[in-house]
């Protein structure tokens, strides 16, 4: 069926940067420890040396060229990268280094939506400085974070956060890319549906089965039709492949978080049945962020024991966690051994997932025109 003519007509007049730093804990490391600079690096604990335990926080550039990604387990990202150096992560230094950045950010604007230490949109419509191209911004914010934190930056801009956040994936590292609102149809046309966020193995097929390919395909069915198919999500998918995203940048929201957690009684007390509460409270989770569409950074391990001691601890990436009850599993697992209780007598656990956003598109390179977006 064909697009209706009364097609919802994007917000154009908005101007959104979205910064994300190059391998953000992996280029610390570099800076802080040159050895590591012509190296394969991983950022997470050496397997070698913790019994095949641990996960990926993030890796440099020369060791994703192997397939090493964040939030895979450390063995794996070992058995594609043999030669690769492991680092232990240092959050502290990551978070010190991420208060500096966004420092910067608020010499341009107070708009600013922080999605992980990484990671921001910005909203430049007005600024302080007065600059009328949200590109010239975005360079001199580049040039500003280099300058004081020696790190690379990639941004993008556009008219929103969805596409501002495609753009800034564009020429990554050290990129400036802009989708602009004459654009935006062409690229989105262009998109493969395995790409969209939010489309896994299971709806990818269905799309297939339906003879959607592509955003051009997505773009054929009515908003009647994906919400028939795909529920809530086929609602989002209308208004995305038509280059709509209403959400501001929230820069006053509350972090928000998604969760679960159990309690016991009698208390765990072998680590077995933890391992065992822990996979049924990570199916929770899933299943959770799947039907709020959202996905996350940070995954919060809590913990309360006999003598109702409650204990948190978190872990975070530099890429989005995938939604997978084993992933989420397998980082709960390694932050519980982290705590090296020392007699195991559990009255409470629970899984939570926060520095959410919603489930976006996947990038794809186009070939796009670096031009101001003014």
């Amino acid at each position: 069926m064909s697009a209706k003519m009364s097609d919802p007509t994007p917000i154009a007049d908005r101007k959104i940067i979205h910064v994300d730093m190059d391998a953000f804990y992996a280029s610390i490391e570099m800076r802080d420890h040159p050895e590591f600079r012509h190296h394969p690096l991983v950022i997470a604990k050496d397997p070698r040396k913790t019994g095949g335990r641990g996960v990926v926080a993030t890796a440099n550039y020369l060791a994703r060229k192997a397939g090493v990604h964040s939030a895979m387990s450390a063995v794996e990202a070992l058995k594609l990268c043999p030669e690769a150096i492991f680092k232990t992560p240092d959050f502290i230094l990551y978070r010190q280094v991420s208060d500096q950045i966004h420092a910067i950010f608020h010499e341009y604007t107070d708009k600013i939506e922080p999605v992980a230490f990484d990671e921001a949109y910005l909203d430049v419509t007005e600024n302080k400085r007065h600059v009328r191209s949200a590109v010239l911004v975005a360079h001199e914010i580049q040039t500003e974070i280099f300058e004081k934190t020696h790190l690379t930056s990639s941004t993008g801009i556009s008219y929103n956060k969805f596409l501002a956040k495609e753009a800034s994936e564009y020429r990554k590292p050290v990129g400036v890319a802009v989708i602009l609102p004459e654009d935006a149809h062409e690229f989105l046309m262009a998109l493969p549906i395995e790409r969209y966020r939010g489309v896994g193995k299971k709806t990818v097929k269905k799309m297939y089965d339906l003879g959607i390919q592509s955003g051009a395909d997505l773009y054929q069915l009515s908003e009647l039709e994906l919400i028939h198919h795909f529920g809530k999500f086929g609602y989002g998918l209308y208004q995305r492949v038509r280059g709509i995203d209403h959400r501001p940048v929230e820069y006053q929201r509350e972090r928000k978080s998604i969760g679960r957690e159990r309690t016991y009684g009698p208390e765990l007390t072998t680590e077995g049945e933890v391992e065992q509460q822990l996979h049924r409270i990570a199916e929770l989770v899933e299943q959770s962020m799947t039907n709020h569409q959202r996905h996350g950074k940070t995954l919060v391990l809590k913990v309360r024991n006999s003598d109702f001691e409650t204990l948190t601890r978190r872990q975070t990436f530099e890429d989005y966690i995938e939604n997978d009850a084993e992933r989420y599993y397998d980082i709960a697992m390694d932050i519980f051994r982290e705590l090296q209780v020392a007699k195991i007598s559990m009255r409470l656990l629970g899984i939570t997932i926060t520095g959410l956003a919603p489930l976006g598109y996947e990038n794809i390179r186009l070939p796009l025109f670096p031009s101001d977006l003014t």
